[in-house]
């Protein structure tokens, strides 16, 4: 267990609080999460240190430094990374450090597997004040699409429907960039 220890939802299998799973206050959507009741504030389990791109950010886990891979989320690739920028990926980029700034607390849910193949950590991230799902609230407001890989598909439900009320809306790359996954050379947004 190592530094692990002790992190309840990255320790063994269980489920996030129930109020995660709720339908999104209509505020929740649209450019700023609305702050959720006291009850909703989580334990956390990590210290958020940066966000390198919209689904990764850098956390400390018990005084180690980790990265972490949202699970269940893309989104577009940023200028200046490995692949070539997408439409979007600067904007969930912004939207995911806004969201998570150095020195938040969150709480990281596992799945199945606890690490991919370049040693993330794979994890659902909980803002730990207010218990924004944030996973959730990247696809819902159109700033990620889902992307689901056996086994880790503890939440699939929860973020196909918050893609498809995106989808049906026009939210972020749903409207700015005709979808996912299209180069910054292939759309005019960024």
């Amino acid at each position: 267990m190592g530094a692990f220890a002790g992190w309840q939802y990255l320790s063994g299998g269980e489920t996030a609080p129930a109020a995660q799973s709720a339908p999104p206050a209509a505020s929740e959507t649209a450019s700023e999460p609305t702050g959720a009741a006291p009850s909703n504030a989580l334990a956390p389990n990590a210290v958020v240190l940066a966000v390198i791109d919209g689904d990764t950010m850098d956390v400390d886990l018990g005084g180690r430094r980790a990265t972490v891979r949202f699970l269940g989320i893309d989104t577009p690739e940023k200028t200046g990374g490995y692949l070539p920028a997408e439409c979007g990926g600067d904007a969930a980029t912004q939207r995911t450090a806004e969201l998570l700034p150095p020195g938040t607390e969150v709480l990281l849910q596992r799945d199945d597997e606890l690490y991919d193949r370049y040693d993330r950590v794979l994890a659902y991230v909980y803002r730990a004040a207010d218990g924004l799902f944030v996973n959730r609230y990247l696809v819902l407001d159109g700033y990620a699409a889902t992307m689901h890989f056996e086994p880790n598909t503890h939440h699939r439900a929860v973020l196909d429907a918050a893609q498809a009320d995106a989808r049906a809306v026009g939210r972020g790359i749903w409207s700015d960039c005709g979808g996912p996954d299209r180069r910054l050379t292939d759309s005019a947004g960024g």
